[in-house]
């Protein structure tokens, strides 16, 4: 079997080692006659695996003791209304700050829960610029920029935008004030100080495992000031009272980030990871400023993603046959997301600087045939 070379933005490339050992798992786990897939989550044989797959993740991403790893079904987009479910008491208000399209939708969904819950959800700081089609994203803001509320009850950011390419290379100032990120796009491409964040939360389908998962970092401290008058299935402090198996968890979906945590240790862990990510997003970088009259990449310098690399070309008829080429040698997930167009690629943990040369090669020679 020849290998897809896959681009896509989440759910995104595995590691193949990864599934290789599902792979070999998939009928018989551990000598036990069945899949993990019908082990019973309560059970002595998931539960191994559950507590892996959490005490791997703790030990690369450096995860302090005063931090509960969680894993929470809904996706992300739960998680944009669900933290400020937990979080955000009435009488007061909470800070956003807006980068992209997921910033766009956490705050809508804090504005609607603050709405029903008698709290306000308040824009710190936006970078969009235009309306409708026409808005754009190409920067993340200056601290200075960050209207910051001393009193806020916490302020959100989003790390990576996935659809607009735009990250941020330092961990925002808050003050006094509790620190949520959704890190859904760029969760574990490197090291960071996790003692920073009050809570952190990432779909792991892009560099942690499948669909179907969220992972949620999260200090002990403010689950435990959650909320209690919302429905019980709905309070993160639930979720971490049962150690993430208060109900039946997608059991698969763990178990493979298992399997990538297991990946991850084994190529060196974040570090060795981080020099890979870099290098992979300096050679596609490097090939499309090449030929910046042909490629336009809108994301100013500093705010660029490693994550996920957006670009356009001089017409919609040319990107198809960018596209078209493209799949002819296997590359696929290449197509910008339906929102705003042109090209996107990402360049999540999984996928080889290999994948990421061919696709410099043949951007570079596009440019010259067409340009």
């Amino acid at each position: 079997m020849t290998r897809a070379l896959n681009f896509n933005a989440g759910p995104a490339t595995l590691p193949l080692p990864a599934l290789e050992l599902a792979r070999d798992e998939l009928l018989d786990f551990g000598g036990t006659g069945m899949s993990i897939m019908e082990h019973s989550h309560r059970g002595k044989d998931y539960e191994a695996v559950h507590h892996e797959a959490s005490s791997l993740m703790r030990e690369l991403a450096g995860v302090p003791d005063t931090h509960q790893i969680l894993f929470v079904q809904g996706g992300a987009s739960q998680l944009f209304a669900q933290i400020p479910m937990n979080f955000l008491p009435a009488g007061k208000s909470a800070d956003y700050v807006v980068t992209g399209a997921w910033g766009e939708k956490a705050f809508a969904e804090a504005q609607v829960v603050g709405k029903m819950l008698a709290g306000t959800a308040r824009l710190a700081a936006t970078t969009g610029t235009g309306d409708g089609k026409d808005k754009s994203y190409v920067r993340v803001p200056t601290d200075p920029e960050i209207q910051r509320d001393p009193a806020a009850a916490y302020l959100h950011y989003t790390s990576n935008e996935t659809i607009h390419g735009v990250e941020f290379h330092r961990i925002p100032e808050a003050g006094n004030v509790p620190l949520v990120c959704d890190a859904s796009s760029d969760f574990m491409w490197r090291k960071v100080d996790m003692s920073r964040f009050a809570l952190v939360y990432a779909g792991a389908q892009k560099n942690v495992g499948p669909s179907g998962i969220v992972v949620v970092v999260a200090h002990k401290d403010l689950v435990a000031q959650g909320r209690k008058d919302i429905p019980k299935i709905f309070q993160l402090r639930t979720v971490a009272d049962n150690d993430s198996l208060y109900n039946t968890p997608p059991t698969f979906s763990i178990y493979l980030i298992r399997n990538v945590m297991r990946w991850v240790k084994a190529e060196g862990g974040l570090d060795a990871i981080e020099k890979r990510n870099r290098d992979k997003a300096k050679t596609l970088y490097d090939a499309l400023d090449a030929h910046a009259g042909f490629y336009r990449a809108p994301v100013d310098k500093e705010s660029r993603s490693v994550m996920n690399v957006v670009f356009r070309l001089p017409s919609e008829a040319l990107e198809e046959q960018l596209l078209a080429e493209a799949k002819k040698r296997r590359m696929v997930g290449l197509k910008g997301h339906r929102s705003v167009g042109g090209m996107r690629v990402s360049l999540y943990n999984a996928v080889p600087l290999e994948w990421v040369s061919s696709l410099a090669e043949l951007l570079g020679d596009f440019a010259k045939r067409n340009g």
